[in-house]
């Protein structure tokens, strides 16, 4: 056992640079989630500015997370990257779509396929948010391109139907995505309702009046 120190020391010194890469891994995932947060937000307030401030810093760290993590495939694919990295999908797709931009794929954000699916499930309820909002001013064409959306999403999440090792998820997040559609369904129609009932009614006291 001659060398045995030899392979400790080697074995050791491996170790400390792979913690440090998780180290760093950690930090630029917690950054990352964080600036596609910010670009969601001002999608919302149709920040196009901030938005696009925030979604490049969020380009700029995916594609450090590629450079930095090449030689550490375990720590690439480890969840909290990936979970980060779905973000930045999510904010990605959400984005092109409020300002009615080519969509991007997984390609052209140089991510998991897996991982881009489930970004592309969350922007569903962004999009319940937006509907939402919208609804305060009452029905609009707005409320119906976002359920159009919100259709579309679902109708090719539901076709990915491989097994959970393979998608890491997707179909519970599928299934979540189909309840948010019909809940929000649900919103729009009661609205509609309330709002012809409104008109309705003004009419009737116009009538009255006259």
């Amino acid at each position: 056992m001659e060398n045995l120190n030899k392979i400790a020391e080697e074995i050791s010194l491996s170790l400390d640079k792979h913690t440090e890469v998780r180290d760093n891994a950690l930090s630029t995932s917690r950054i990352l989630t964080r600036h596609c947060a910010h670009t969601i937000r001002a999608v919302h307030r149709q920040d196009w500015e901030g938005a696009d401030k925030d979604l490049k810093a969020a380009q700029e760290l995916v594609d450090q997370i590629h450079e930095k993590l090449v030689d550490f495939p375990n720590l690439y694919f480890a969840g909290y990257t990936q979970d980060a990295i779905k973000e930045f999908a999510e904010a990605s797709i959400f984005y092109s779509l409020m300002k009615d931009d080519t969509l991007p794929s997984h390609t052209d954000l140089r991510i998991e396929p897996n991982t881009y699916l489930k970004g592309f499930s969350e922007v569903v309820g962004e999009l319940r948010r937006r509907v939402l909002d919208e609804l305060l001013n009452g029905y609009s064409d707005d409320v119906d391109k976002m359920l159009n959306y919100m259709d579309d999403i679902y109708s090719v999440l539901v076709t990915m139907d491989y097994p959970d090792a393979v998608t890491h998820g997707l179909r519970r997040l599928t299934d979540v995505s189909r309840s948010i559609i019909e809940r929000t369904r649900g919103d729009v129609t009661m609205s509609y309702r309330q709002e012809r009932l409104e008109k309705r009614l003004q009419e009737v006291e116009e009538a009255l009046k006259n």
